[in-house]
């Protein structure tokens, strides 16, 4: 995703561009820091953290989209990977409730 982020046009660079790096930063910090309660509920707690920001994903990758800043097929390609990254942390979020 950082590479097609980097494709956006430089006035971009410190607004659309910047909020979707620390999106997609944002997943993987939620779940590592989460991960280190001793609390299941802590942890799932963090875990829809990291929902919210891969749905905030969606939402950069959408506007650029609109904005032609990528094209359609990228577009694709990239919001299936955040679909599935979404399906497994709320797979992950259901294994943990139960």
């Amino acid at each position: 995703m950082r590479s097609m982020v980097r494709s956006f046009p430089k006035e971009e660079m410190f607004a659309l561009s910047q909020q979707f790096r620390r999106a997609v930063d944002s997943i993987a910090l939620n779940i590592a820091e989460g991960s280190g309660n001793n609390s299941e509920k802590e942890f799932s707690r963090f875990l829809e953290y990291s929902i919210r920001s891969a749905y905030e994903c969606i939402c950069c990758l959408d506007i650029a989209l609109k904005n032609s800043f990528i094209r359609h097929d990228v577009y694709d390609r990239v919001y299936s990977r955040i679909d599935e990254i979404i399906a497994m942390l709320i797979g992950l979020q259901r294994k943990i409730k139960e």
